[in-house]
């Protein structure tokens, strides 16, 4: 009994890993450049989710400090 279900989970992981094998890379695309109000974008996200993170810390009543 043990044997049928370890022969069927062989048996999955073999055709996972065939199928992982066959799948072609995504590289049928060109790269983007990023603009310059791209970049701008992405670090005023960054900045926003780091102030978020510091108030949300500095709100909470466990931590008084918080190590950068």
């Amino acid at each position: 009994m043990v044997m049928m279900g370890l022969d069927r989970l062989v048996g999955n992981l073999k055709s996972k890993f065939r199928s992982f094998k066959m799948k072609k890379p995504a590289a049928d695309y060109n790269k983007i450049e990023k603009s310059d109000s791209m970049r701008v974008e992405i670090r005023s996200k960054k900045a926003r989710k780091l102030i978020e993170k510091t108030l949300k810390v500095a709100d909470s009543p466990k931590m008084k400090t918080f190590a950068f």
